[in-house]
């Protein structure tokens, strides 16, 4: 796998040393901080579009949410700077495992900051969301420790699964139903098509509808990536062995096994690594603000993780060979913004559809990476607002959510590792040859 990618001019040889080298140390740093390794889900909503299959009985497949003991009340009351030190006091939170390292927003804010921060939560942007978001308040919403919740393969698989597949291709990706789609490497073709003909319609549509489908066949391929590299691998004993499964990588991406389908996906995982990376980029001007904190009540640890957040930018904007988010939606003015209001509401069913997923653990990670991807898109068209930001106080024209921050900086991190997963892929297949 090498070159330059289509769409933009950057060859995978610069991502892949920008990414061992600079980013995925750091990014893998960033997400063992407290701020960013507790996320908040509601894993039991109803699936909107199809009666629901039941959930997957596989133990793999369970997702251990963290008991309501163990969450500070910093925490739990949300992004809207309920911390206060009434609170911060209280037996509840001396009794917490963690309390001093977890909060929400910064309680050392002026008065005024605080009005701001109140009517801030009250401002409703949805209008910007790429994501349906889920209700924090539910009472089936549970903060989950990521870190203890990895993404692996779970056996999770068969009609329920497929059926995800397909309904985010076939119905969300601006693609006729008379195209085939080779959605599956282990999927019959029809007749003699080899999936060429999808490929020429491809590269028939507007950039803008090519930037979708390959942002979501980049996200297959990464998640599929995962569950490649942490397989497990045996069990004895009751010990689970996790590991790289060369047999079932090859299965997924060979050339030869996948009529070439293999290694086009592959490409469109750089292509979404260089979006997710560009929206980092664009989005430093809000976390480079005295005003934002990655607050936990930990002043050291909020200290070296705004510090560590800020270098990754810094390195974020070092890379020169930046996807052109400028290039889409640039036509008449009418036409770019019905344009561009498709493709919001498109990658909101997308995020809708990830409610149908029947495996715990698969829709924790489905929900976080498609809000991560959600609000990396929100960024990319928001650079106006963020560049007009005040210094001192919140805005009403952009705001990120502690929700969208963890789950932006947790899907890049996904992507970092796919991409540093698919190095050791290459040097695993060497020595089997």
């Amino acid at each position: 796998l090498t070159g330059v990618l289509d769409d933009c001019l950057c060859d995978i040889e610069s991502i892949d040393d920008f990414n061992t080298f600079k980013i995925f140390p750091k990014i893998q740093k960033l997400q063992e901080r407290d701020y960013f390794r507790y996320y908040k889900v509601n894993l039991k909503r109803p699936c909107p579009f199809w009666a629901d299959d039941g959930h997957c009985s596989i133990k793999d497949c369970h997702v251990e949410p963290c008991p309501e003991s163990k969450i500070p009340v910093g925490i739990k009351a949300g992004s809207s700077n309920k911390y206060s030190k009434a609170a911060n006091s209280s037996k509840e939170l001396e009794d917490c495992e963690q309390a001093n390292k977890l909060g929400a927003v910064n309680s050392t804010l002026s008065n005024q900051s605080k009005e701001a921060f109140i009517d801030w939560a009250r401002y409703d942007d949805s209008q910007d969301h790429f994501c349906e978001l889920d209700d924090e308040r539910s009472p089936d919403a549970q903060y989950v420790d990521l870190l203890l919740n990895p993404e692996r393969y779970t056996g999770y698989k068969g009609p329920s699964a497929w059926r995800v597949w397909n309904s985010i291709y076939e119905e969300n990706c601006f693609k006729p139903r008379s195209v085939y789609r080779p959605l599956n490497p282990l999927a019959p073709s029809r007749g003699g098509d080899d999936g060429e003909s999808f490929y020429t319609w491809l590269e028939g549509l507007c950039l803008e509808k090519r930037v979708f489908y390959k942002l979501i066949s980049g996200l297959h391929a990464s998640i599929n990536l995962h569950l490649c590299a942490n397989y497990l691998l045996e069990e004895t004993w009751g010990k689970p062995r996790w590991g790289p499964n060369v047999k079932e990588f090859t299965r997924r991406f060979d050339p030869m096994e996948t009529k070439g389908e293999g290694p086009r996906r592959l490409k469109n995982l750089y292509f979404l690594y260089l979006i997710e990376l560009r929206a980092l980029s664009k989005v430093a001007p809000y976390f480079e603000r005295s005003v934002v904190d990655l607050y936990t009540g930990n002043g050291h640890e909020d200290a070296e993780s705004k510090a560590l957040l800020l270098d990754i930018f810094r390195d974020t904007k070092s890379f020169h060979m930046h996807f052109d988010e400028k290039s889409m939606f640039a036509g008449d003015k009418k036409g770019a913004q019905s344009l561009k209001e498709e493709f919001r509401l498109h990658f909101k069913n997308i995020s809708r559809i990830m409610d149908c997923v029947g495996c715990d653990k698969c829709r924790l990670w489905g929900k976080l990476q498609t809000q991560g991807l959600g609000t990396a898109l929100k960024i990319l068209f928001s650079e106006k607002e963020i560049q007009s930001l005040p210094e001192n106080s919140p805005s009403k024209g952009f705001q990120l959510t502690r929700q969208e921050i963890v789950a932006l900086v947790n899907a890049f991190g996904r992507l970092s590792t796919s991409i540093k997963e698919l190095q050791n892929f290459k040097v695993l297949l060497q020595k089997t040859r």
